[in-house]
């Protein structure tokens, strides 16, 4: 083993002798609780209040809880929650599948089988792919012809807060090309599969159909477009902050196997929040933490985060973190001035220096 994973396993070692490898059941389901609360709660302001202010104030609610449901099904994905398998996923069912109308097994697809191995790595992870809509590195800019170049390296970037308004409705149309897909091969259909549709057809079931019974029709649709479209641009305010700033270095898959912890640490950057952003982004703000240990429990991210950084430090391997508004600021301008890829992983190593903690 090289000295960078020697260095990993004991600082696994002082993990687990620290306790953060015990599954925080009860705290993440009351994080759980308190955000399906939110969502359901400012729904039903919208639906009884008839003051406009307070019925914008309810959605805002709404969703914001819905983000939190969101994030803290992410933790389940990644079977986090629970020691049982079946309660994590059970609770990814309820959270993607059936409270927020995203395919379970499309994110484990997506996030877990892909995008964790090698994120940021051009040509396998599948969220540097935003052709032919956005550019996300300059290789990409470059290659384009006439006013295709001209929209990537112009316009693209006034474009992207509006084309945020369709996220959350991409990845659910996504989810269910996905999901059909599987299942109308023999070969590729799973129990999980049906599992997931049945969720799926529920959340409408709950969301659109049941409520018409009690209210107009328009006031619905309208609720749950309004819901799904503030959703994406939340959805890219909690996911994008890991990946997209131009700190987070793209890579070429040739050096995807070299350093595992260069790899993750390159590619990821933390963002700092007060303590309503962290309900809402159960532990998605401590990125480097979670793609080093995607499997410890979220709560414990904030008293690794001390360790890891001092980890990083002294192994040369990059640990950046910034502020919430400023991170985000910096995604938006790197779809104004997309970096290059970077062909030679080990450049991005740091100076090893000694950090007290």
């Amino acid at each position: 083993m090289t000295i960078t994973a020697n260095a990993q396993a004991a600082l696994r070692r002082d993990f687990i002798e620290r306790g953060f490898y015990r599954k925080a059941t009860r705290r993440i389901l009351l994080e759980l609780g308190v955000n399906v609360t939110l969502a359901i709660a400012g729904a039903m302001v919208v639906f009884e209040s008839h003051v406009l202010w307070i019925r914008i104030c309810g959605l805002l609610l709404s969703t914001l809880g819905s983000i939190g449901v969101g994030t803290n099904t992410h933790t389940s994905s990644h079977y986090a929650t629970s020691n049982k398998r079946w309660v994590n996923e059970l609770l990814t069912y309820f959270g993607y599948s059936f409270f927020l109308g995203m395919s379970t097994t499309f994110w484990w697809h997506k996030h877990i089988v892909v995008h964790h191995p090698a994120p940021n790595v051009v040509g396998m992870d599948d969220d540097m792919d935003l052709a032919p809509w956005f550019a996300r590195t300059r290789d990409e800019v470059e290659r384009a012809k006439g006013l295709l170049r001209f929209y990537y390296e112009h316009v693209q970037w006034l474009v992207l807060p509006v084309a945020l308004a369709a996220n959350d409705f991409s990845i659910q149309k996504s989810g269910w090309v996905f999901l059909i897909g599987r299942l109308w091969r023999r070969e590729t259909r799973k129990k999980a599969h049906w599992i997931d549709l049945v969720c799926l057809l529920m959340h409408y079931a709950l969301n659109l159909v049941i409520p018409m019974f009690f209210f107009s029709a328009e006031s619905v649709i309208l609720f749950y477009v309004m819901r799904v479209v503030l959703l994406g641009y939340a959805m890219f305010a909690v996911l994008a902050p890991g990946h997209m700033p131009v700190e987070a270095a793209c890579l070429t898959s040739g050096d995807k196997n070299t350093d595992a912890m260069l790899l993750q640490t390159a590619t990821t950057v933390n963002f700092r929040t007060g303590p309503i952003g962290r309900l809402v982004c159960s532990g998605l703000e401590y990125q480097i933490e979670h793609h080093l240990f995607p499997n410890v429990s979220h709560v414990y991210y904030p008293a690794m985060s001390v360790l890891v950084r001092a980890f990083c430090l002294e192994n040369g391997l990059p640990y950046r973190s910034y502020g919430w508004h400023h991170v985000l600021w910096k995604c938006l301008c790197s779809f104004r001035t997309p970096p290059r890829i970077e062909h030679r992983l080990e450049s991005l190593r740091i100076q090893p220096k000694s950090s007290r903690l």
